[in-house]
């Protein structure tokens, strides 16, 4: 019998809430830290057909660690409370209204703005507010505009202008919006960007004068909206990148090779040899990859450079390493930089299985940082069975470079048969974990998270 990769091994959803305080810990937590760590990703409560199963598809659950003077208070794992979720078990709807659209709790990225904290997704489908404690109050309104768009899954801080941006699409629409917001999560404006054919676009980014959007060959379907998975590729499509100005106005659109922009690192504005240009760092999945299996998909880390002047874009190869779920130091969104960070993700490895006999440089389990200047890549290896997944970049207390603070991920430990939150050193990258945070409980493969600094309110 084939078993489906993405309900079992690390891939498989727990079946439990969890709540645990005073978590053990090998190392020293840095004594500054002060905040949770946040993570969410698809976890499915039951699924009638397995062989059919898609990896995106499940209910939100997310996974948070709060941290304070040295220690780590507590552990919690909570689905988010759609009205399916709570349906399936068996409590009441609370009484809030559902988006039944697509019956999906918001499952890609969870983040706090304004003492808030938000589950998002993407598509229409409104974010969720959740509590401190990580339960849910229910669905919002943050971002949302009179067209029915609302804060999508990669809604992105600007540091120095304190906004919040967003670049929304709506499942059917040829119309995609970008949605600005004030630090409190008001929309202060919005501006309509053109979209024939309805592309995915799921990441965008910022410079100090752009937002820059990605036109790709991967369409919203109808015919594939009940599969969780509403997109194809089409072939005949071409890719481009889109520059607007950031207080709105048309988009002037660039042609690049065909491919999708699974996320982006970060842009920048600068001056080459043929005057002001924009670079762009960016995971590249390539032309023509199963849409419906993630898996199929090599991405690597390319970046693209915008002539301006002479309306074209340099294309060139920064790390070929298979991976996933880009970050930086946030304080340098936007403006030229130094390092990334990503993930080489079982995500992407070939399936695994009990008679798998690959060695282990065969398997993807690893955090990688990558200095763009240098052009050198360093890779902290989780070994074997260590699932890694996305690793946040959080600054030290008083940073005097732009690497010095830490990488922080969960990561199965075998040993124990549950997950650990590690604190890597980002300027001893590939040295012992600053410190191992043990979890009572395993956290499955799953999406996007961040670190969410501050005192519970």
């Amino acid at each position: 019998m084939t078993v489906n990769r993405y309900l079992s091994g690390n891939f498989a959803p727990v079946a439990e809430e969890v709540t645990a305080y005073d978590l053990p810990v090998t190392g020293r937590i840095p004594a500054h830290l002060n905040g949770r760590y946040l993570r969410i990703g698809p976890n499915p409560l039951g699924v009638e057909d397995p062989a059919a199963h898609i990896w995106t598809l499940g209910a939100g659950m997310v996974h948070g660690v709060r941290i304070r003077d040295g220690r780590a208070e507590w552990y919690r794992n909570r689905w988010v409370r759609s009205g399916t979720v709570a349906d399936q078990l068996g409590e009441p709807r609370r009484g809030h209204p559902v988006d039944e659209r697509l019956d999906i709790s918001p499952n890609v990225q969870v983040a706090g703005l304004a003492g808030r904290t938000f589950a998002l997704i993407e598509g229409g489908i409104r974010p969720y507010e959740l509590t401190y404690d990580l339960e849910t109050v229910g669905p919002c309104d943050l971002g949302a505009t009179p067209e029915g768009y609302s804060a999508n899954a990669h809604s992105l801080f600007d540091p120095r202008t304190r906004e919040l941006h967003s670049l929304a699409f709506l499942y059917g629409s040829d119309i995609v919006q970008h949605i600005v917001m004030d630090e409190a999560g008001k929309v202060v404006r919005t501006t309509d960007i053109p979209a024939p054919g309805n592309p995915y676009m799921h990441d965008f980014a910022l410079t100090d004068n752009y937002v820059l959007v990605f036109d790709s060959p991967v369409v919203f379907s109808a015919a594939h909206l009940h599969t969780g998975v509403p997109f194809r590729w089409d072939g005949d499509r071409g890719a481009r990148v889109g520059v607007l100005p950031r207080e709105g106005g048309a988009v002037r659109w660039f042609e690049i090779a065909p491919c999708l922009v699974g996320h982006t690192l970060n842009a920048y504005e600068g001056v080459g040899g043929n005057g002001p240009e924009i670079v762009i760092d960016v995971v590249r999945h390539p032309e023509g990859f199963d849409i419906r299996n993630i898996g199929s998909s090599r991405p690597t880390l390319d970046r693209w450079t915008i002539d301006l002047r002479g309306g074209k874009v340099r294309e060139e190869r920064m790390d070929d390493r298979v991976q996933e779920f880009p970050r930086l130091n946030s304080r340098y969104t936007g403006r030229p930089y130094r390092y990334g960070y990503a993930a080489a993700v079982e995500l992407y490895a070939p399936p695994a299985g009990p008679d798998d006999d690959r060695p282990d440089e065969g398997f993807s389990n690893a955090l990688l940082k990558h200095d763009l200047h240098r052009g050198t890549t360093e890779a902290h290896e989780f070994g074997r069975d260590g699932a890694v997944g996305e690793g946040v970049f959080v600054a030290a207390e008083s940073p005097t470079a732009e690497d010095d603070g830490y990488v922080m991920a969960y990561v199965f430990n075998p040993e124990r048969g549950a997950s650990d939150l590690v604190i890597l050193s980002a300027q001893d990258f590939t040295g012992e974990p600053v410190a191992r945070i043990h979890l009572p409980a395993r956290v499955p493969l799953g999406l996007h998270g961040n670190w969410v600094a501050g005192e519970e309110r």
